[in-house]
């Protein structure tokens, strides 16, 4: 049979501190929050704007930063709460310095949180500012049918913000032109040789152009050689 711990209800030499560790172990605590927290920014940097979605870059840091500090105060009777107090301190205290610095410093706030970025300019796709985004195309057309978009002819600019939303200026339907549809089914219609004289779109960057019957193509922009046949629908709200 298995037997209970034992452990001391309410000692508070062991609540307070740890028996294995001396008072001046809460240093250790704190450089280690510095640095994890620094790691923490650093990973979220990385890894893009669109994991961040919805939440800032430190409104998320802080988040995972504390969610292990307060759950294994919480559940562990080996975690004294002196050491999960010198976290919440420093990680609080972190981030408050982190928000006045992106305040102070509009550049360091925007090399660590972004800056709007324009991904898609009068129905093309800007592809140099596009591949420098944690973003695939699957997911840009996703946001953009999200938004009642049938080809990119339909958008006049499409920005990704700093918070990893999409931000989608339209053409009136007098200036809707022929663009890059992004419906799922017609961006499998393919073609290196056009099938029938028509205005195609690049399948890379939207690139539109008129091509004979036939006819193979280098895309100017990309240098794609793959072709769909372009949308010129108006876009009904």
């Amino acid at each position: 049979m298995l037997l209970a711990a034992d452990i001391q209800p309410f000692d508070w030499q062991r609540v307070l501190f740890s028996e294995d560790a001396p008072p001046l172990f809460l240093l250790e605590v704190a450089l280690r929050c510095v640095v994890t927290y620094l790691m923490i920014i650093g990973a979220l940097r990385v890894t893009g704007r669109r994991g961040v979605r919805q939440l800032s870059i430190f409104e998320l840091s802080i988040i995972l930063a504390l969610g292990s500090a307060a759950g294994d105060a919480m559940l562990y009777d080996d975690t004294p709460l002196l050491h999960a107090a010198v976290v919440f301190a420093v990680v609080s205290g972190m981030y408050l310095l982190f928000n006045w610095l992106t305040e102070k410093f509009p550049k360091f706030s925007d090399w660590l949180e972004g800056k709007p970025v324009l991904l898609v300019e009068d129905g093309r796709i800007c592809i140099e500012q596009f591949r420098q985004q944690n973003l695939t195309q699957k997911e840009l057309f996703g946001e953009l049918r999200q938004m009642q978009v049938e080809h990119l002819g339909q958008v006049r600019r499409a920005y990704i913000e700093a918070t990893g939303d999409i931000s989608i200026y339209f053409f009136s339907d007098e200036d809707v032109r022929p663009g890059l549809p992004i419906w799922p089914e017609r961006l499998e219609q393919l073609h290196r040789r056009v099938p029938e004289a028509d205005h195609y779109a690049c399948c890379t960057c939207g690139q539109v152009q008129e091509l004979p019957k036939g006819g193979v193509a280098q895309c100017p922009v990309c240098q794609d050689d793959q072709w769909i046949p372009a949308g010129d629908e108006k876009r009904i709200s």
